[in-house]
């Protein structure tokens, strides 16, 4: 019975790779990967040779991954993605979990992850932290995201593409004005770049340097947002759908405290208050 390595790789610089992350490519027969070509240089890079690549993305996931797993019963196999550590913003947990549904073994080789990397070298608060991946493609949910994250009060880390840097930017200056900003670009790479300031100041700063908006981001927000109390009536509404939906009155009051910052004394007795 095999063992599924996830294997972290490099997301610029190709020095960036822990010895045992080596040692796990030297050893198996077959890595799993996005792009053949992105691996292969990894490889090639290392003089590691003889290996079976498996493309295995997001658009094959099910299909690949049933192949891979009965792969498994024989032999080990590493899981790497093109940039990072696999399943982070990267396909790969549905291997992941039908490994573990099936009883095989699941070893972590940790490395480079471009959230934490950016977060480490941004100032920025990070004994908490959200990470939230992509933000959506869609301006409407996508100003929604940012609203519901930024209430949260963590910094919270996304990724973003060029070509929707300038439009995403240009929300957060109109949502978090007064908010800490840092743009990560291009980590461990040539042109890495570090753009620090409140959303408005980095929002101006792209805005006039639009030739700098090339290649992989980061945004790290820390919040400076005041999230408005919902009304006594907003507030009975929210605990009669939750006393339909079942919920015991201490269930709901400990979602009004987390939800709506309330003491506990006035969240108790507003649920109690509500029939």
């Amino acid at each position: 019975m095999g063992t599924l390595f996830v294997v972290a790789t490099p997301i610029g610089n190709l020095k960036d790779i822990t010895f045992r992350a080596l040692e796990t490519l030297k050893s198996v027969n077959i890595i799993a990967c996005e792009d053949t070509r992105v691996t292969k240089k990894l490889l090639n890079y290392y003089g590691i040779g003889n290996k079976k690549l498996i493309s295995y993305h997001e658009h094959n996931e099910d299909v690949v991954s049933e192949r891979l797993v009965k792969i498994l019963e024989k032999e080990d196999i590493a899981l790497v993605s093109d940039a990072g550590t696999p399943c982070i913003s990267d396909p790969g947990y549905r291997l992941v979990k039908k490994a573990i549904e099936r009883g095989f073994k699941v070893s972590p080789i940790p490395g480079a992850f471009a959230g934490v990397a950016a977060l480490s070298a941004s100032g920025l608060p990070s004994d908490k932290f959200l990470f939230v991946g992509f933000l959506s493609t869609k301006q409407t949910k996508k100003k929604q995201q940012i609203s519901n994250y930024a209430s949260i009060g963590y910094t919270f880390v996304a990724y973003e593409s060029p070509h929707r840097l300038l439009d995403t930017l240009n929300l957060f200056a109109e949502l978090l004005p007064d908010s800490q900003l840092v743009i990560a670009k291009e980590i461990t790479k040539i042109h890495e770049k570090f753009i620090y300031g409140t959303s408005v100041e980095v929002y101006n700063f792209f805005k006039e340097n639009k030739e700098l908006i090339k290649g992989e981001f980061v945004i790290l927000c820390y919040p400076l947002y005041q999230r408005k109390e919902p009304s006594k009536e907003e507030l009975k509404e929210v605990i009669q759908n939750k006393k339909k939906e079942g919920l015991t009155n201490k269930q709901i009051v400990k979602l009004l405290i987390e939800t709506y910052s309330l003491p506990r004394n006035k969240a108790y007795k507003l649920v109690h208050d509500v029939d």
